[in-house]
């Protein structure tokens, strides 16, 4: 009778504590993000951003004609938010650029 009491005052213990369970999310969680993680960078290609000798520039733009452009040149990392009326200004024909169909592009300079 004495080992039965015993028993049933540790199931006791085992409900008496509502957090218990909050743990076992927690890990899920922390694995799904790092799953989550690890799938956008493969999906959009970023593991130059983690290289210390790499070099790129993203461009991004929203609805509202405003572009951020992301460049990146070693350990350096520089974001800039400009709008249209500021990248806009006077300048010189240089030349004609075209698209083939394969997608490859040529440049043909002005005389």
């Amino acid at each position: 009778m004495k080992y039965m009491r015993r028993h049933s005052s540790l199931e006791e213990d085992e409900f008496a504590d509502p957090m218990s369970g909050v743990a076992n999310l927690f890990d899920t969680a922390v694995v799904f993000i790092s799953a989550l993680l690890l799938a956008l960078m493969t999906l959009f290609d970023t593991q130059d951003l983690f290289k210390k000798d790499s070099r790129f520039t993203l461009i991004r733009e929203d609805g509202q004609q405003e572009m951020t452009i992301i460049q990146k040149e070693g350990k350096r990392i520089k974001a800039v938010k400009m709008s249209r009326e500021e990248a806009s200004g006077r300048g010189v024909r240089l030349g004609v650029a075209y698209r083939l169909e394969d997608g490859t592009m040529i440049y043909v300079p002005e005389k």
